[in-house]
């Protein structure tokens, strides 16, 4: 059973649209392309030496976005989020985080993100921001 834990540090990025040349060519946005290669770094830094899940296995993918809380929050904000009543609903989307993390990963933790058969995605605020990403084997089905 293959477990894989690791952590991104800095603000979460969601997935760009692509965007298109004059000529009609799809390109990545540079921030998605650079956010992509955090995590590739990340993943690299934590596990040098490993190979990709070759064999199609079902992966269940979990993954924490941990946003900076807003120096412009008051006191009872502050409060809620230590509570954990306040959570950040603003962009990225829950979604497009997910896809630029499982996007960076393809080939490189596992074959193809179409292994993934279960996905979650956690946002909540932190005083130190990143996403922490956990990737198992699951044959729960």
């Amino acid at each position: 059973m293959t477990y894989i834990e690791f952590t991104v540090d800095g603000e979460p990025v969601g997935k760009g649209r692509p965007r298109f040349t004059r000529s009609g060519h799809a390109y990545t946005p540079e921030k998605t392309a650079d956010y992509e290669q955090l995590v590739k770094l990340s993943f690299r830094k934590k596990y040098p030496d490993f190979k990709p899940i070759l064999k199609v296995v079902p992966l269940s993918v979990t993954i924490f976005a941990e946003f900076p809380i807003p120096a412009s929050f008051c006191r009872n904000a502050r409060l809620e989020i230590k509570n954990g009543t306040k959570k950040p609903t603003k962009k990225p989307d829950a979604d497009n985080i997910a896809k630029s993390i499982c996007d960076a990963l393809n080939g490189l933790a596992y074959h193809d993100d179409s292994q993934i058969v279960e996905l979650t995605v956690h946002k909540k605020y932190s005083s130190s921001p990143c996403v922490k990403v956990f990737i198992k084997e699951t044959g729960d089905f």
